[in-house]
């Protein structure tokens, strides 16, 4: 298995990150296999999306909505008010995905994007390990 850790810069702003590209040029000229992809953080997640067209905002947007940043029953309480919705976001947008891999090409659909997607303020910069097992 061959497997590479990719520093990312989120900033200081919730944001979904299109990484396709970087996750692309790792499996190129690899063969066949699966992709494995994983933030080894306790507050950011992966999620395979459309992007450009709106979608990354509505993620955002539904996950604000659905674990409130500002709300009283955060146990979690350390850090930037409401980070306890940053640990509790990844039991629903899972810190690992998998992608099939053919002739080194990524079996993605046509208006699918693997992003990283953080909420999380405090922390600007992610890891990202990518890792190939070939078929």
């Amino acid at each position: 298995m061959d497997s590479e850790l990719f520093e990312i810069e989120t900033g200081d702003q919730p944001v979904v990150t299109d990484i396709t590209d970087l996750v692309r040029h790792f499996c190129a000229d690899r063969g066949d296999g699966l992709v494995s992809v994983f933030v080894p953080h306790a507050t950011a997640g992966l999620a395979v999306i459309e992007t450009g067209a709106g979608s990354d905002d509505d993620l955002l947007k539904t996950l604000d909505h659905l674990f409130p940043t500002h709300h009283a029953h955060w146990r979690h309480d350390h850090g930037s008010p409401g980070h306890g919705r940053d640990h509790v976001m990844p039991a629903f947008v899972s810190p690992s995905l998998t992608v099939p891999v053919i002739d080194g090409l990524l079996q993605l659909g046509t208006w699918q994007s693997i992003t990283l997607v953080d909420p999380n303020v405090d922390n600007p910069h992610r890891s990202v390990r990518v890792s190939f097992l070939p078929g």
